[in-house]
């Protein structure tokens, strides 16, 4: 289905900006005129407005049975019972982050979406190797409001086992329906699950996301809005505040960790512990790499290895402050760390080993050209029709936006054309002074360099941060799928304003 194809599809067309602006001039802008170009109506003013009652209780996690996932959905405004904070959620099935989804390699997934919302929304299958189009990852298609729609798609029995991610696309809202709430984690069942030291390991998926509080009444205090990014002051692990984990002296615990807030950087750290890498967004890398700490951006995942060799006791997961724009009026990191969750030591076991290799990452061919994708801001006079709508349509006859290589998305325009089964290497240039995690739908990647230094080793990745005045080189292979997809800023305030492209993959001749 082609964007233009779909009337109801996108909330804004036309171009956003017409001049990209350098990291040297916006860092002369003045803030307060950056700040006001995109302050907007708060959540609550889009999402529906009408009575939310409690839901009953469903299952928190969804399982595929038979070789099949029969599973639904229902997107909802819920009234809010986290302490501090919002009145209202949007929720799955009565839940903020919705119900764990849990399939395998080979399995056919069956997932109806009952939109319950006021406005439309629709969902993209983060990190999934399926196809672009149809009843699959397609996020150019709308389910409007009461209306319902089943994808149906079917995994490789070759895809990788990994933790992946379940979110709206619909674009214009998908920064506001994530923030207000939906999201949740999906997980591929395979061979990274088998590796016996794995295996023997206690799993815990933490789904990370930030909320606003009930005293929030304007985007100025959420992260400066939609410019930086919406940030919310309540930062939750599956949707509570400092929830307790629990690991024996001896132990290995399997942290399945989703970055899933609209634009929150996490830097995480565990008290008195190494946190062990073996898996990224794509599966599981080749070999074990302890860390002292993990930087996680929007849409990133990671599978980390705790071992219980402390003595007992209680220890905390930090959010370790972190500064994710090099204008430092802009974005302030905030003064110290966050406790996230709180892990405490229950019973003993023989000690278990950490695994020495894991599976390994082949290298992808040569690449046969290279494309350049530079990210910027971007002002223009009466076009910034996404930044103009959340202000009602009044006041600034200027605003900002996002452009990638000095162009805001157009839902009817293709920026990028590839073929099927040709690899590329794609250098993502941060010409501005925010951090921007950069996701590529359908098609996992490696990272060649970073700044023009290599990577210490493969890692299959679907999202990238690119910080503010970086460039990164990333290798892709467009396998198995023709179709229309995206490629954009998972800082989902910059991907409505602007920040997102459309990649049409062409078919083989004949």
């Amino acid at each position: 289905m082609s964007p233009g194809s779909c009337g109801s599809l996108w909330l804004f067309g036309g171009p956003l900006m017409t001049s990209p602006l350098k990291r040297r001039q916006v860092l002369g802008l003045g803030l307060a005129s950056l700040g006001t170009a995109l302050v907007g109506p708060f959540l609550s003013d889009r999402v529906q407005r009408s009575a939310a009652r409690a839901q009953p209780a469903v299952a928190a996690r969804l399982v595929s049975r038979g070789g099949v996932a029969d599973l639904e959905l229902v997107a909802q405004a819920t009234r809010g019972t986290l302490p501090g904070g919002p009145t209202e959620l949007l929720t799955y099935n009565g839940r903020s982050p919705g119900p764990l989804l849990e399939v395998k390699a080979g399995d056919r997934v069956r997932l109806r979406l009952r939109n319950g919302l006021n406005q439309p929304t629709n969902l993209h299958f983060h990190g999934l190797h399926i196809p672009p189009s149809g009843t699959a990852d397609n996020v150019f298609l709308t389910v409007k409001p009461g209306d319902s729609f089943t994808y149906d798609f079917t995994l490789a029995k070759d895809h990788p086992a990994g933790l992946f991610y379940v979110h709206p696309h619909q674009h214009g809202l998908s920064a506001d329906q994530v923030f207000g709430g939906l999201g949740g984690a999906l997980v591929v069942r395979g061979d990274l699950d088998r590796i016996p030291e794995v295996a023997a390991a206690n799993e815990t998926v933490l789904v990370l996301k930030d909320y606003a509080s009930a005293s929030d009444q304007n985007e100025v205090s959420l992260g400066m809005g939609r410019m930086l990014g919406r940030e919310g002051p309540l930062l939750t692990v599956n949707g509570e505040l400092n929830p307790g984990l629990s690991i024996a002296s001896g132990g290995l615990l399997r942290l399945r960790l989703l970055n899933a807030s609209n634009a929150r950087i996490y830097r995480l750290a565990l008290e008195g512990h190494r946190l062990v890498r073996i898996a990224t967004d794509g599966g599981a890398i080749g070999t074990p790499e302890p860390l002292e700490e993990l930087l996680l951006a929007p849409g990133e995942r990671a599978d980390v290895l705790v071992q219980g060799n402390q003595a007992p006791g209680s220890y905390r997961l930090l959010n370790l402050p972190y500064q994710r724009s090099s204008h430092m009026g802009m974005a302030a990191a905030e003064a110290d760390p966050r406790t996230l969750a709180t892990l405490s030591y229950s019973g003993a076991v023989t000690p278990l080993p950490l695994p020495t290799t894991l599976l390994p990452v082949p290298a992808l061919p040569e690449p046969e050209r290279t494309r350049q994708f530079v990210l910027a801001h971007a002002m223009g006079m009466g076009g910034m029709k996404h930044a103009m709508g959340a202000m009602g349509g009044g006041g600034m006859a200027m605003g900002m936006g996002f452009q990638i290589n000095g162009q805001s998305f157009e839902p009817d325009r293709i920026n990028t054309r590839v073929r099927l089964d040709s690899t590329e290497d794609w250098l993502i240039v941060n010409d501005d002074v925010m951090d921007h995690p950069f996701h590529l739908h359908i098609n996992p990647f490696q990272v060649i360099s970073r700044a023009g230094r290599p990577e210490s080793q493969r890692r299959w990745k679907d999202t990238v941060l690119v910080k503010a005045g970086e460039d990164v080189r990333i290798r892709v292979t467009f396998r198995d799928f023709p179709g229309l997809t995206v490629y954009h800023c998972h800082n989902l305030d910059h991907e409505d304003l602007g920040l997102m492209g459309v990649l049409q993959i062409d078919g083989k001749a004949g």
